[in-house]
């Protein structure tokens, strides 16, 4: 008799996510006390700092969740990959003229690094990429707040996701050092608007709400299953798979290689 085994990709199906994301809720509830928010921007050293929530959504069309995975938080970097997906969208490989795609292997707000490659950001990641990025949309785009938040809102399928402005002006309120790395970025004439402009339209993209699950719907854009069309925003899933890359590779800042492995 010949006995065929599961080919792996497909065990990929029938994984317990939801045992796998409650187990990965106990393994790190002794760590509850070690991390803190943000507080060095005041509007989210308000923030509960016992909010915890997990969302997996897959290609066939589940959704596992845990804990506070519908409580809405700004989200901060994670907004620089719909950025860079409407850049790239808008730009194609023009784009890599004025930001790298190279992993940093400094801190995400490096002013040394910056000043050492002459205003050339390593990628759009970090702060002085995503700046970058920023300072393109507001250059293709007529209402670049108008267009972000309805390329979010498409992403994942609800028009209530918008900015929160508290957040974006606490941020600005104590954003020196984003301040002067847009500063930097204007001396070797990298950005072309205005400092002030360009930096508020950054924390208002970073002061973004979204849940957990929110979060996971819209990054199925990302899954390269098929071409990327969301509020007339198209990516080849060529271009997608780019994308993917870059995530991989830089996503996690200095900390990409550790996470890549």
């Amino acid at each position: 008799m010949f006995c065929q085994a599961t080919p792996a990709w497909q065990n990929f199906y029938f994984m317990d996510y939801q045992k796998i994301l409650e187990d990965i809720y106990q393994e790190i509830l002794p760590f509850a006390e070690k991390g803190k928010q943000a507080d060095y921007i005041p509007a989210l050293a308000k923030v509960d700092p016992d909010h915890f929530g997990m969302c997996i959504q897959t290609v066939s069309g589940d959704c596992f969740s845990h804990m506070q995975a519908d409580t809405r938080f700004s989200i901060q970097s994670i907004t620089k990959v719909f950025a860079l997906a409407m850049c790239l969208s808008l730009k194609g490989e023009t784009l890599w003229e004025k930001v790298g795609k190279e992993p940093s292997g400094n801190s995400f707000n490096s002013l040394v690094q910056l000043e050492f490659e002459k205003g050339m950001p390593r990628n759009p990641f970090i702060n002085a990429g995503a700046l970058v990025v920023a300072d393109i949309l507001l250059s293709e785009l007529e209402d670049a707040e108008g267009e972000f938040i309805g390329f979010v809102r498409a992403l994942c399928g609800n028009d209530e996701i918008d900015y929160n402005e508290e957040v974006a002006q606490s941020e600005r309120q104590c954003g020196y050092l984003n301040a002067a790395i847009a500063n930097l970025l204007k001396y070797h004439g990298t950005i072309d608007n205005d400092i002030e402009r360009v930096l508020m339209f950054y924390f208002r993209m970073c002061s973004v709400e979204m849940s957990c699950r929110e979060l996971a719907r819209a990054f199925m854009a990302f899954t390269n299953r098929q071409p990327f069309d969301y509020a007339g925003y198209k990516l080849s899933t060529s271009r997608i798979k780019r994308l993917n890359a870059v995530m991989q590779t830089c996503g996690f800042y200095d900390e990409a290689g550790e996470f890549s492995y």
